[in-house]
């Protein structure tokens, strides 16, 4: 017999048994004595538990709280007459978010594309939604499918997309506040989940650029810039963010020149996104002292000066390892804006405490915090799918 042969054969690995339901109950919950009374008593206590909340969840709570006020809680005072308008915002993201998917087909846009035809057909199903509701719902799915099959039937359409979502954010502003072209709704009737969405959407978008530049200026030779951006640094990441939204508004209109005022939802969002952008820049700032010395050596042997090393060797590779921790920090600031109703700005949780303070609603503060709750565990796990989505695409944990 050949020698080669035989230790081929015997360095093949072993295939693994597939163990029975019996068996690996055996293994892992009544291996011994104690871990059999602990998985009993572990067991007991989790049946009681659930008992007691689904007694509660379909017999004694009171969700027609939400029922009722289900319009307030995701866009606050809009006039109902003008409700085409988040509406036909919510078309268009369908539309981009379809043509994206069908365009590019990667797994990162997949679970957007999925997530939201998810989100829209559960609403659908909600036997309290409104048929006109129902009708936009509706809408949306099938615009998102038809942009899928377009996206992937017209590559070319690719370049559109682009510039369609850069301009998606300035046309949402548009409808929704009117400018005069169409009827004014100020922002003081904005609120909801809306509110929750622009505010921290707008603030993740615009603080990771400056949260680079203030990185990249923190490791910077020139002592100007270097002390400006500590100091900048360590001033925001020292104050909470409610007392920076308190100087926002109560402290800056006083620096404002007379007759100048600039509208509370700006100055929210210019305090989000100056807290926010601090603690980017020590993400990235991480990121960039991870970047071992070889890859300096080798840019400097490329030839390249400062700035392509910095933006073509240094920079993508430091923004690479961050995504974990800026996925994080996107996370923590979406949950923050949740402090802006002690501004006296009506988001989701502020819409909730009116809610509650309405006597038709008394005792219904379990329902509604069940509810918001509910609600920013369904956006914030959402991150989290795409964050582990970037991370496989980037082989971060390699």
């Amino acid at each position: 017999m050949d020698p080669n042969l035989e230790t081929s054969t015997n360095s093949r690995p072993m295939v693994k048994k597939k163990q029975s339901v019996t068996g690996w109950f055996k293994a892992n919950l009544f291996s011994g004595w104690f871990n059999s009374i602990l998985t009993i008593v572990s067991a007991t206590v989790i049946v009681l538990l659930l008992n007691s909340v689904f007694t509660w969840v379909f017999t004694q709570a009171n969700w027609s709280v939400i029922a009722e006020n289900f319009k307030l809680f995701f866009v606050g005072q809009y006039p109902l007459a003008q409700m085409w308008r988040p509406w036909l915002s919510l078309l268009i993201l369908m539309l981009l978010i379809g043509l994206s998917y069908g365009a590019y087909r990667n797994g990162i846009l997949k679970i957007v594309f999925y997530f939201f035809n998810a989100l829209l057909a559960l609403v659908l199903v909600l036997p309290f939604v409104a048929w006109s509701s129902k009708a936009w719902l509706v809408g949306g799915i099938l615009i998102a499918f038809l942009g899928m099959i377009v996206g992937h039937k017209f590559p070319k359409v690719k370049k559109f997309t682009l510039v369609g979502w850069f301009l998606l954010y300035p046309l949402f502003i548009f409808l929704m506040n009117g400018f005069g072209i169409l009827p004014t709704v100020r922002t003081n009737a904005w609120g909801g989940l809306l509110l929750n969405i622009i505010i921290a959407g707008t603030a993740i978008v615009v603080s990771f650029p400056i949260g680079v530049l203030l990185a990249l200026g923190r490791r910077s030779k020139l002592p100007v810039i270097k002390v400006f951006c500590v100091i900048f640094i360590e001033t925001i990441r020292g104050v909470p963010l409610v007392a920076i939204l308190a100087m926002a508004m109560l402290m800056f209109p006083l620096f404002l020149p007379a007759g100048f005022q600039i509208d509370n939802l700006i100055r929210i969002i210019i305090a989000v996104t100056i807290f926010n952008s601090a603690y980017v820049a020590e993400n990235v700032r991480g990121g960039l002292q991870a970047i071992s010395r070889s890859q300096y050596e080798a840019a400097d042997a490329l030839g390249l000066n400062a700035w392509k090393r910095t933006t073509f060797i240094i920079l993508p590779q430091a923004l690479r390892i961050t995504v974990p921790s800026m996925v994080g920090q996107s996370i923590s600031i979406f949950k923050d804006t949740t402090l802006v109703a002690l501004v006296s700005v009506v988001d989701l949780l502020g819409i909730g405490r009116a809610v509650m303070a309405n006597p038709a609603f008394l005792g219904t503060q379990k329902e509604i915090y069940i509810f918001v709750a509910l609600i920013f565990w369904v956006f914030c796990y959402f991150m989290s799918l795409v964050s582990k989505r970037i991370e496989k695409s980037l082989k971060v944990t390699h």
